[in-house]
């Protein structure tokens, strides 16, 4: 079974009818609950729901903690290069966007592993472009053959490979993944991606459930929000999360909430997503699936992050650059998106321990 069969199960459900149907009984019933069904996590995603934030936000506080304790794991991204042969319509590395283009050589690939590194970090995302041409597997295991050298952990966040190219990053040394389906909306989706090989729904909305038949340690997915529909596209990517929770109960898996942000392309988006609503759908998240780690990245203000410490949220990067060679080469390229918090690595942790929690640069270590 792939999730595909799920989601068909609710795309075409009246998620406006649903919403008018729900009251504060409801509400107030889900919250009272411990076990949490699919319906329920839809209701907690309502404007309704919205008026019992506080009751949803002290909950998720005591889950977080109960099931993470009151750490927070930190990460940064490590753009290894930026050649696409996509057109995604809201990205500033899409092949027709004019940016400038960058891989890095594996000397380079050391440069930048180096300076990340020293500024504490164990546990690194490495990103490409989709293109196969530029950026093969081969590529992709010989910087992870560099990284390993200086990093506890790493993941991959990169074009759909098939389970036994992820197998074999798997024995490389990578242990992390990451794909965003950027919007689960299947006729939105084509409309977003309308050339190359992103193009595919399937392909890559069965990716994570390959990584994880590959045996990867962690897998972590999302929506881009701000595509599509903030209530529904937030709905599919629990209920994405959650059939792989099931089906895969040894990978540890995630939820990034990305909004869209201003890039080269400088695409509008057509849905707005307020800073309540993201909250609630992070609220919302952590009551559906208490076990499952939460991540927020820098694309959100400094303040806004700040804020949602203690609230659900258990992975935050820090000192990132959307950059090729962004973090020690005089020619970096243009970023993938804005950054809006660009604190240091050493200032995010000491934000966090003023407010009584653990910063964790390392909690990882493959044997």
């Amino acid at each position: 079974m792939s999730f595909y069969e799920k989601y068909l199960n609710y795309r075409d459900f009246n998620f406006d009818g649903f919403f008018q149907n729900v009251n504060d009984e409801d509400i107030l019933r889900i919250l009272g609950k411990e076990d949490l069904n699919e319906t329920d996590f839809l209701t907690l995603l309502s404007d309704k729901a919205q008026k019992h934030l506080e009751e949803m936000a002290r909950k998720a506080s005591r889950l977080t903690v109960q099931h993470f304790g009151k750490v927070i794991f930190l990460f940064t991204p490590l753009y290894l290069s930026n050649f696409c042969e996509n057109h995604c319509v809201y990205c500033g590395f899409n092949s027709c966007s004019g940016v400038s283009r960058k891989k890095l050589t594996l000397e380079e690939v050391e440069s930048e592993a180096k300076a990340i590194s020293a500024a504490g970090h164990r546990h690194i995302l490495i990103l490409t472009g989709e293109s196969r041409v530029q950026s093969p597997p081969e590529y992709m295991k010989a910087c992870v053959g560099v990284l390993k050298k200086y990093f506890d952990s790493v993941s991959i966040e990169v074009y759909p490979l098939s389970t036994d190219e992820y197998r074999e990053l798997v024995k490389a040394g990578v242990d992390g993944f990451t794909m965003f389906q950027e919007v689960y909306n299947e006729e939105t989706y084509k409309l977003m991606h309308p050339k190359g090989p992103k193009h595919n729904y399937l392909n890559r909305l069965d990716a994570p459930e390959r990584a994880c038949m590959a045996s990867m340690r962690s897998v972590g997915i999302g929506a881009l929000l701000g595509l599509d529909n903030v209530e529904s596209e937030a709905f599919f990517t629990g209920l994405h999360a959650k059939y792989l929770q099931d089906k895969y109960p040894d990978v540890e898996i995630s939820v990034s909430l990305p909004r869209i942000r201003p890039s080269a392309g400088h695409f509008a988006p057509k849905f707005e997503v307020s800073d309540k609503k993201l909250v609630q759908i992070m609220l919302a998240l952590r009551l559906y699936m208490p076990r499952a780690g939460i991540t927020i990245s820098t694309r959100e203000k400094a303040s806004f992050r700040d804020n949602l410490i203690g609230l659900g949220v258990t992975k935050m990067s820090a000192g990132s650059s959307t950059e090729v060679g962004g973090y020690t080469l005089p020619n970096k390229t243009e970023g993938q998106f804005d950054i809006s918090d660009s604190r240091s690595v050493k200032e995010i942790k000491r934000m966090l321990c003023q407010k009584g929690w653990q910063p964790v640069l390392k909690d990882w270590q493959a044997i």
